[in-house]
């Protein structure tokens, strides 16, 4: 696909002519669709699709700080997945919940928005070789609650709403017996007094997105 705008019909040639296939940065167990430069897709992106409504931003075009460090600490730590169900919140490019199915997961489920990231999603599990489940949408207000029995949540506190959403879903399911293991490299939203430290990482990120080279990751547990 040559065209700059996107096809609504046809968002696995858009993004596959938009990345190369990469070992994450931190995690190069798990190959996924990077693309070179952001900030470009990201004017590509915000173009209006035939819905008339505006794209997200492509948040599964790189692999972002937060799902690195989960990702990282989930295959170090397999014990914290295998054998269980899991739901990856906000999925954006899946990393995360590829690493899950890789550290031994019965079974992955996402929850992700973004039609172009759920493409994205799809061609980075085929990449990787691993089958995931449907992506469910818009979970935060579920009810019932979705069946999972860990929660992972990779970098989704950077804006007020989401973050308060996001947790009260967090606490909804942490009250429901789900394990909640979230990744942040700091964001400005972030529950600190909430959470309990388990790991720290530094993470090699782009310097287009994040003004450095490493951000100093944390990965944390909701407790009960």
């Amino acid at each position: 696909m040559t065209s700059d705008t996107v096809s609504a019909s046809a968002p696995d040639e858009f993004i596959r002519s938009q990345t190369r296939v990469l070992p994450a940065q931190f995690v190069p167990e798990v190959r996924m669709h990077t693309a070179d430069e952001v900030f470009e897709l990201w004017d590509r992106t915000d173009r209006r699709a035939a819905s008339g409504e505006v794209q997200p931003p492509p948040f599964w075009a790189r692999p972002w700080a937060g799902g690195q460090a989960l990702a990282r600490y989930v295959l170090d730590h397999p014990q914290a997945v295998a054998g269980r169900s899991v739901l990856d919140l906000a999925s954006g490019s899946g990393l995360v919940a590829i690493a899950a199915l890789l550290a031994g997961a019965a079974e992955v489920t996402v929850s992700e928005i973004d039609p172009l990231a759920q493409a994205a999603i799809r061609l980075n599990a085929e990449a990787n070789g691993v089958g995931l489940g449907p992506s469910l949408g818009d979970v935060l207000d579920a009810d019932p609650l979705p069946d999972a029995e860990v929660l992972l949540v990779g970098d989704a506190f950077y804006e007020r709403p989401l973050a308060d959403r996001v947790l009260a879903f967090a606490r909804r399911m942490r009250s429901a017996g789900t394990d909640v293991l979230v990744g942040d490299p700091g964001r400005a939203y972030l529950p600190r007094t909430d959470l309990t430290e388990v790991a720290v990482y530094d993470v090699p990120v782009s310097r287009e997105l994040e003004n450095t080279d490493v951000r100093r990751t944390t990965v944390w547990r909701l407790p009960t």
